[in-house]
């Protein structure tokens, strides 16, 4: 199952249960909700019925910390997201759904890009009808606004949007489900994308992301026009670097044509990325040894809709695979131990007493951290390819 799937937990159908009184403080939060629902035009009578006497998910609290897009290696990540399973399926959808050609031409999305984020969201849709992998959203999301912390306000405009849904009678209650996070449909759009830029893909005149597939990947293929994806452009693709490659060039910001790249030893592993002219950045996520990816600025659009690297490089491959193409000519370094997050946070707290901020220590290895790792692997004079394996937490902890 594509790792998307797993952050999809297990529960709805424990909901169906009588639920217990809910707790005061949540009771107060619930109050608060509503009032916030009502200011903002929700029916009162409806945001009553649906926030009233709900009790907090803790499954939800707690699927926070283990998203695995962001926790897994990302040839981990791959695996499962890009299995010969989903490749297979993927490539009978494309014959099976009759209106793809018609939404490639309305949005000038790529049909395999869209079929490749249908798969590694929802199988497919496969899950959507599982009680054991959605949940209700509205319970998820007054969980999550409830719960405290630095993101309330987010999961409260999404749950109002959520409310929103239903009094536009878009869909109903019972359909209304979703990952931990509020998530829906086959192409998992939160309830304020939806609002947003859900539109009608199959004719009907109605924008049903939960049980219309073609309204679905419209309306992926709208919203990823609106994050900049570019008509007719790729999103770049695997390169061979030199002998000597200097990896400081790789900094995943600086954006070189691709004749500059080929003039650095920078030459395609399979397909044409794009022409000369054409501008790309270089990103190693695995360092030194493993891929190297040139990336053009529709990879850009695939991590407005999923901020994980992981993640936009599964729904780039995958499409890549659906329309042919083989897999990555370099291998990932398998034997490389996977770093736990206190970890990862050491290496970045190590690295922020050394002089080199990697904006928060959180545990996630992001472009600051690797920007900070490669800094310091200049100054010890080891290959700074900005990678973070046992290995670097070793020399951070032994070097001065």
């Amino acid at each position: 199952m594509p790792f998307a799937l797993l952050c999809l937990l297990a529960g709805t159908a424990a909901l169906a249960q009588p639920a217990p009184e809910a707790p005061p403080a949540m009771a107060e939060c619930l109050a608060g909700l509503v009032a916030k629902a009502r200011e903002q035009g929700v029916t009162p009578t409806l945001a009553e019925a649906q926030l009233s006497g709900l009790t907090a998910d803790p499954d939800v609290v707690a699927a926070t910390g283990r998203q695995a897009e962001f926790e897994k290696p990302v040839w981990a990540y791959l695996d499962a997201a890009v299995s010969e399973e989903a490749v297979t399926d993927g490539r009978a959808k494309l014959v099976s759904e009759a209106r793809l050609p018609a939404i490639e031409a309305s949005t000038g999305v790529d049909r395999h890009v869209l079929v490749a984020i249908w798969g590694i969201e929802s199988g497919y849709g496969s899950v959507l009808d599982d009680p054991r992998k959605v949940r209700p959203v509205v319970r998820s999301l007054a969980t999550l606004a409830c719960a405290g912390g630095p993101r309330v306000g987010t999961w409260t405009e999404e749950l109002v949007a959520a409310l929103r849904i239903l009094d536009l009678n878009r869909t109903t209650p019972d359909r209304l489900t979703g990952s931990w996070a509020g998530a829906m449909g086959h192409t998992q759009f939160m309830p304020t994308t939806y609002l947003r830029h859900a539109v009608d893909g199959d004719g009907d005149g109605r924008a049903d992301i939960w049980t219309s597939a073609p309204d679905a990947l419209a309306s992926t293929g709208q919203y990823l026009r609106t994050l900049g994806w570019r008509p007719g452009e790729g999103w770049g693709g695997e390169v061979l670097l030199p002998a000597g490659f200097d990896y400081r060039l790789a900094d995943e910001t600086t954006g070189r044509t691709l004749a500059e790249w080929r003039a650095l030893g920078v030459v395609p592993a399979g397909r044409p990325i794009g022409a000369d002219g054409d501008t790309a950045r270089l990103v190693l996520p695995a360092g030194a040894k493993g891929p190297a990816f040139l990336l053009r600025p529709n990879f850009s659009a695939l991590l407005g809709y999923n901020a994980a690297f992981s993640y936009a490089l599964a729904v780039a491959h995958l499409s890549d695979r659906l329309r042919g193409e083989p897999g990555f000519v370099r291998p990932w370094p398998r034997d490389d131990r996977p770093l736990a997050r206190d970890e990862r946070r050491e290496i970045q707290a190590l690295l922020e007493a050394k002089g080199h901020p990697v904006g928060g220590i959180d545990g996630r290895i992001g472009p600051r951290s690797r920007a900070a790792i490669r800094a310091w692997q200049g100054e010890a004079g080891i290959v700074p390819d900005g990678y973070a394996d046992s290995g670097l937490l070793d020399r951070l902890r032994a070097g001065p």
